[in-house]
């Protein structure tokens, strides 16, 4: 009777959704009992062979460089003085020992989901029929996930070909009662971790060993998890550049349908449209250059209504004098002659215009891993393949086929094109949030996003700092595992992949990533309440009528008896009935929505105060999807 709760696994059809759903969901596994047929058919086929004598690899032969010693039919050591007794015939303790001598990785666990992922994956590569696996010991691997079972894999030891033989290792040797486990919170020995889940030992057949630890598992299990995360981040990425163009008031038309249908990279296009979707409905966008002020420190005479003491900042512009406007006459035609928080100049910097640009390679790059990664998922990866139902064989090398499909070059590759997309994408975001608080490059907001009355405030300084060092170090580990090959098993696998290297440092980096991600956040979420009350402010002035309010906003008025004082004062005066004409200036709903989700948690900051709790807490909230959620 089958569990419709259960995902069953044929071979063929297991998807990365899938995937996540027993590691990340708990979900257990289930047989395809049609699909059994091809496995049982396999070992009944090489069962036949074996009683036939027939030479082949890894069953009756050595591994790696011992490919070419034959076994015997009995022990040459048993005549050996103090030889220890053994009750396995050769060609089981062939299989047994290949599992117990290579389970021998270094380095902290891995996490449980990862082990889960590589337990369905395994699984379901076996489920094709073509590795000699029996049904019985196939059951047995299913029922140590099911029963949560979950081998100790140390995380360093495997270089990708024959497969991930080591980590490998380590999940079959808790099927053969040795290793340990991890069973209901604790971590056991192997044996003691079946005997709680109600399971036995097994003993291993031909080829089994090879079967269970020979392929491109671990790789691909950290591949498909690191994928799930960025896939995430890169929506996070498009989300934090939005709230930063926000609090830049940023220019929109760089990411127009129209400009990507000219070089129509796939990711690039996606990226606009992100944009465009994300920024839809901002009145910040796009502002003309005029009406936006810039920050001047709060001063006791700055605002002088009572309903205006609450600021906590002032705002100026420079006025333009007739003089400085030579060459400019058509500019100034188009916009008031006042320098406020908005460089005049039609392109923002490349880190807001070249977004699309950047987040849509990185995007590319994410789909070249996945089409890779979903070919692997319902591949064989195991040697020597077999081939029970070839037509008209003449000699077992047409039915058992030596390849190298355990190889995890097409893995590798694809990871380290990733390895060079992650630090890239953090470089991105790391630059905009340097932009943010730099008073040299932030467009008129205070240098480090805070008052500092007193000069003795921080601001968001340091947040930088640490971006800039997760940039650093994300950059330090992109150097690609897969082009440094180092020869293992006495030259006889003289070119490997390191793809297992490759996925766990792509899985890993995508934590840092996240945390980049997150301070540009926490930043834009600052510098936007920023921008926001300071232009609203201008508004609300404007708004009163009153003239003089405004005209005490421009740092560098004309002497009042100076020719230029007339057309200063009338240029005032269009400048306040702008402003006053204007609505509300707003981000797009789905920037206000994740400002408002961050405000939940993280208040705006006027004056310094410790912000360790607050950086965890902006972490975790990227971590776990929340900002997403909530745009």
């Amino acid at each position: 009777m089958t569990d419709s709760r259960r995902l069953r696994l044929d071979g063929a059809s297991l998807s990365r959704a899938d995937v996540l759903a027993v590691a990340v969901g708990g979900r257990g596994v289930e047989l395809d009992p049609d699909q059994l047929g091809a496995v049982r058919r396999a070992a009944d086929f090489l069962d036949e062979q074996v009683r036939r004598q027939e030479p082949i690899y890894g069953v009756s032969t050595g591994f790696g460089s011992n490919a070419d010693r034959l076994l015997g039919a009995r022990r040459a050591r048993d005549g050996l003085p103090g030889a220890p007794a053994s009750d396995r015939p050769l060609l089981e303790e062939l299989q047994h020992n290949l599992v117990i001598t290579h389970a021998v990785c270094v380095g902290e666990p891995f996490p449980i989901d990862v082990v889960r992922a590589m337990l369905v994956i395994r699984i379901n590569t076996l489920m094709k029929g073509h590795s000699g696996i029996r049904v019985s010991t196939l059951e047995a691997l299913a029922e140590l996930l099911n029963r949560g079972v979950i081998p100790v894999i140390p995380r360093k030891g495997s270089v990708g070909a024959s497969g991930d033989l080591a980590p490998l290792s380590h999940l079959a040797i808790v099927l053969l009662g040795g290793g340990e486990a991890f069973h209901a919170g604790e971590r056991l020995p192997g044996a003691e971790a079946l005997r709680r889940a109600g399971l036995e030992p097994i003993r291993l057949s031909h080829k089994e060993g090879l079967a269970l630890n020979n392929g491109t598992t671990q790789m691909l299990a950290t591949a498909v998890l690191a994928i799930e995360r960025l896939q995430t981040l890169l929506e996070t990425a498009d989300l934090a550049a939005a709230m930063t163009l926000e609090a830049f008031a940023g220019r929109g038309r760089a990411f127009e349908e129209k400009v990507h249908a000219l070089r129509p990279h796939p990711g690039q296009v996606a990226a606009a449209a992100s944009l465009r979707e994300k920024l839809a409905g901002s009145t910040l966008i796009d502002s003309p250059y005029h009406l936006v002020p810039r920050f001047r420190a709060w001063q006791p005479e700055s605002w002088s209504l009572p309903e205006d003491q609450a600021q906590h900042f002032d705002i100026a512009w420079d006025w333009v004098p007739p003089s400085q406007r030579h060459g400019r006459e058509m500019f100034y035609q188009r916009f008031l002659p006042f320098r406020g928080g908005k460089k005049h100049q039609p392109q923002d910097a490349y880190s807001l215009r070249c977004v699309p640009q950047v987040h849509g390679a990185v995007r590319d790059a994410l789909a070249q891993a996945i089409r890779v990664i979903d070919v692997e998922l319902n591949a064989v990866t195991d040697n020597p393949l077999l081939f029970p139902d070839t037509p008209d064989a003449q000699v077992i090398e047409d039915q058992v086929i030596s390849a190298g499909h355990f190889h995890g070059m097409p893995l590798a590759l694809a990871m380290s094109y990733l390895k060079a997309a992650i630090p890239v994408l953090a470089s991105i975001s790391e630059r905009r949030l340097n932009k943010l608080v730099d008073p040299a490059t932030n467009d008129g907001l205070p240098a480090f996003l805070i008052g500092n009355e007193d000069a003795t405030d921080s601001g968001f300084m340091i947040v930088q700092y640490t971006a800039a060092a997760l940039v650093n170090d994300l950059a330090s580990r992109a150097h690609p595992a897969s082009v440094y090959s180092i020869p293992t098993s006495a030259n006889a696998e003289d070119h490997v992949s390191m793809g297992a290297n490759e996925g766990r440092h792509v899985l890993e980096m995508t934590e840092d990533l996240a945390h980049v991600l997150a301070l540009e956040l926490y930043t834009a979420a600052q510098a936007l309440d920023y921008r926001r009350d300071m232009i609203n402010a201008a508004r609300r002035l404007a708004s009163r009528g009153d003239l003089d309010a405004l005209c005490s906003k421009i740092s560098n008025p004309p002497p009042r008896d100076s020719a230029d004082y007339p057309t200063f004062r009338s240029e005032c005066a269009e400048l306040l009935r702008q402003l006053a004409a204007v609505d509300e200036f707003q981000p797009s709903s789905r920037v206000q929505a994740v400002l408002q989700r961050i405000r939940e948690d993280i208040p705006f900051m006027r004056r310094d105060r410790a912000m360790d709790g607050e950086v965890r807490r902006i972490c975790e909230l990227v971590e776990q999807g929340a900002l997403l959620k909530g745009a």
